[in-house]
Parts: C-alpha cells; sequence; structure tokens
C-alpha cells in the first residue's frame, strides 16, 4: 500500500464541483481532482428514496492531507451531509505517485 490516497465525493452542481476541485488544488490539499459530470445517485435521506444528477469528484492526495481535504469539503459544500470516502491506493505508477506527494503540502513536504 502507498500513502497517496484517492478521496471520492458528489457535487449538486458543475459549478460547485469546480469550485470545490479549484479550492483543493489551490490550497496544495489535492494534486488533482477529476469531475465526472451528471452521475445519477439514487441514495435514502431521511426515510426517503431520493435520485438526483451529480458530478463526481476524484480527488487525488495523501493520507497526511486527508483530514485537511475533508474539512475543506465540509466547508465548501452545500450538502448537509457530503459524501467523503477515502480509499487506500494499493499500487500504481511509481512517478504518478511521487508526484502527486509531491504536489501535496503536509508539514512533512512544506
Amino acid at each position: 500500500m502507498t500513502d497517496q490516497r484517492l478521496v471520492l465525493s458528489t457535487a449538486g452542481s458543475h459549478d460547485e464541483a469546480q469550485q470545490i476541485a479549484h479550492a483543493l488544488v489551490e490550497k496544495k490539499l489535492a494534486a488533482c481532482v477529476n469531475i465526472v459530470p451528471q452521475i445519477e445517485s439514487i441514495y435514502r435521506w431521511k426515510a426517503n428514496v431520493e435520485q438526483a444528477q451529480e458530478w463526481l469528484l476524484l480527488i487525488k492526495t495523501t493520507a497526511a492531507a486527508f483530514a485537511n481535504v475533508s474539512d475543506a469539503i465540509k466547508e465548501l459544500h452545500s450538502y448537509d451531509l457530503p459524501e467523503c470516502i477515502c480509499l487506500a491506493i494499493e499500487d500504481g505508477s511509481a512517478s504518478y505517485l511521487k508526484w502527486i506527494t509531491d504536489s501535496v503540502q503536509t508539514s512533512k513536504n512544506s
């Protein structure tokens, strides 16, 4: 397992997804954020089954930066309970993984 992480989140609009993505990259909390347009989500919320179009954010970061990524998403997001799921990256291109680490500011590399 590596130190890099893939964080999943969703947004209710393209503008909101872009705002979150730009903030994370500008603050050096993420090396890159991909925005996948118009996914369809079906979920349970307050005892009702809901359906909505959302934008999926694929956030490349590090384990050390995850708490700050999560805090930033909560601060910027319009949802009461924004999705913020952190997945460990098992393996990948060594040079790409190094780029993620080098691009994300932590107390170790700042």
